[in-house]
């Protein structure tokens, strides 16, 4: 087995905290600078790939506008990624080995596009798609498996509200794990093929059917939340307890921030937004 460090001393102060909470202890960026000021280096880089998603956000924006607003918990800074696209546009290599092999491939593709900005929601797809694909490279089993869940999770409710609402599945899917390619190929079939494939199939089709959008969500989250559990029994003071802790402390932070009545004006703007952008029926 391989030496992990341990943060005995600063896991011992972190205060505990339920999905249920109603207050959180400290706010997930102040978790992430206390975090950078403890983990010792491998950890922080290995933590630093899962903190792309806030420069996956910034890259887009700054895409769209230069001007454009930044997630403050991104690592690398407009300047940065400013110059980044500035020398994909050159043709010329990128010596930072903070930015991902995959923002090369994603800038070229928009760089060449006619008009980028008519893609709407397929540009963020792709940037999802890729950078969890990256994601799934990440050596710990249990990052891995975190970007994994949420993968599949997204592409299992994708493919089941697209059949519900006559659209084309597979254009839907992103990212290339077997989960994905599996309904690629089975698009038409009742499950998908993914009834022996995905041990927790059934329970995502179950909770796609909950009517309330908001009970949906939170539903969802506990998933989440219960997999964070079940795959961390046994780490305690490691990185994988750490991480764990920042991904419960993300849901909680979420959820805090929203009541019952907040949470649904939001949801019911967020399938609004979805129908115009792809016309669904007025019943969902």
């Amino acid at each position: 087995m391989l030496f992990k460090n341990q943060y005995y001393y600063f896991v011992a102060g972190l205060p505990d905290f339920t999905f249920d909470s109603m207050k959180l202890p400290f706010t997930v960026e102040e978790y992430m600078v206390m975090l950078d000021e403890v983990l010792k280096q491998n950890d922080r880089k290995l933590l630093h790939k899962y903190y792309l998603k806030y420069d996956n956000d910034n890259l887009l924006s700054l895409l769209k506008d230069k001007n454009g607003t930044l997630n403050l918990m991104g690592k690398l800074s407009r300047d940065e990624i400013i110059e980044v696209v500035s020398k994909v546009k050159e043709e010329l290599p990128l010596k930072d080995k903070r930015v991902p092999p995959y923002f090369e491939a994603y800038i070229k593709r928009w760089l060449d596009e006619e008009n980028p900005h008519a893609g709407g929601r397929l540009w963020e797809d792709m940037l999802s798609s890729l950078y969890m694909d990256y994601g799934l490279e990440v050596k710990n089993s249990l990052m891995s498996g975190w970007f994994e869940l949420n993968l599949n999770i997204g592409n299992v409710l994708s493919a089941i509200y697209a059949r519900k609402y006559g659209m084309e599945v597979a254009k839907y899917i992103v990212g290339g794990n077997k989960p994905a390619r599996v309904i690629r190929e089975n698009a038409h079939a009742r499950d998908f093929g993914l009834d022996r494939e995905l041990e927790y199939f059934d329970t995502l089709l179950r909770i796609s059917e909950e009517p309330d959008i908001y009970d949906r969500e939170r539903r969802l989250d506990k998933f989440r939340w219960d997999w964070l559990e079940e795959n961390t029994v046994f780490d305690y003071f490691n990185i994988e307890y750490l991480f764990a802790y920042l991904c419960k402390l993300q849901i909680l932070e979420r959820w805090v921030h929203l009541n019952a009545e907040e949470g649904e004006r939001v949801f019911r703007e967020l399938i609004s937004n979805l129908k115009n952008e792809t016309k669904l029926p007025e019943d969902l």
